[in-house]
């Protein structure tokens, strides 16, 4: 959330979804992951081990006008001695159509150190528009991601020809407001984890500087150089402190993974 927290937003129009006609819908290319993805990252805040993500890749129980969906689950927690100081229980659901990787619905629960916050989106991808759990209908850019869906669309992007300095754009719904999820390709590197060692690339996002971190380049993540496009490793430098994020464990990838042997 804090990547996009530092972003700049735009309320969208208010609308009734009733006086919309239906657009037509789009496909895309799936090559980066299938049904039964499972990733774990580990959290760390300085030296200290402060909690574990994990991220699932599930086949819906209900279709969207006929339409099969991925149900996808992002979890977090707080662990150890950290799990006293700051309890984190976060969970993230989002249902995506297979064919165009757009979200239908949105839940996000999270509680993080006495912080709580609840949301609920119904996305309208027919009509570019969306209702929140407080029944607020909105006017949105056409295949609008949320939160977690906008990380499974961003590795369908095709980076076969990228180069330094490119830079993309996925626009994100988020706390009611538009925002545009800018990343900028920096180059590869090769990078050591307890998993292993892998062949990476490596993107900052384009950022509002100030918020969070102090600089543009503050935060950077580094992706497997392969078909999968899975975050390795996420570093920040905060305006107080630092984290890291590794990947611990992945399992059924859809392709062989950029792991140096």
């Amino acid at each position: 959330m804090s990547l996009l927290a530092a972003a700049q937003g735009v309320k969208p129009p208010k609308v009734n979804l009733d006086t919309l006609e239906n657009g037509e819908l789009r496909s895309v290319t799936n090559q980066a992951f299938q049904t039964g993805e499972k990733l774990t990252y580990r959290v760390h805040y300085g030296f200290v081990d402060a909690g574990e993500a994990v991220l699932e890749v599930k086949d819906s129980k209900w279709d969207f006008n006929g339409r099969p969906a991925y149900h996808i689950v992002g979890t977090g927690r707080s662990l150890g001695a950290f799990d006293w100081v700051f309890k984190v229980r976060d969970r993230y659901e989002t249902y995506v159509d297979k064919n165009g990787l757009f979200p239908y619905r949105f839940i996000r629960n999270v509680s993080e150190g006495g912080y709580e916050i609840f949301q609920d989106y119904e996305f309208h991808p027919e009509k570019r528009a969306l209702r929140t759990h407080e029944k607020e209908e909105y006017f949105t850019p056409e295949f609008i991601q949320d939160l977690l869906s906008a990380f499974y669309y961003a590795r369908t992007l095709d980076l076969s020809d990228v180069r330094k300095g490119d830079t993309f754009e996925i626009e994100t719904f988020v706390d009611g407001e538009v925002y545009p999820l800018k990343i900028k390709y920096v180059g590869t590197e090769k990078i050591k984890l307890r998993k292993g060692t892998f062949r990476c690339m490596k993107f900052v996002p384009v950022i509002q500087e100030g918020r969070i971190w102090e600089e543009e380049d503050d935060l950077h993540v580094w992706i497997t150089d392969d078909a999968n496009k899975i975050p390795i490793l996420v570093k920040s430098d905060l305006l107080v402190g630092s984290v890291k994020m590794q990947v611990v464990d992945y399992e059924n990838l859809m392709n062989p993974i950029a792991k140096i042997k």
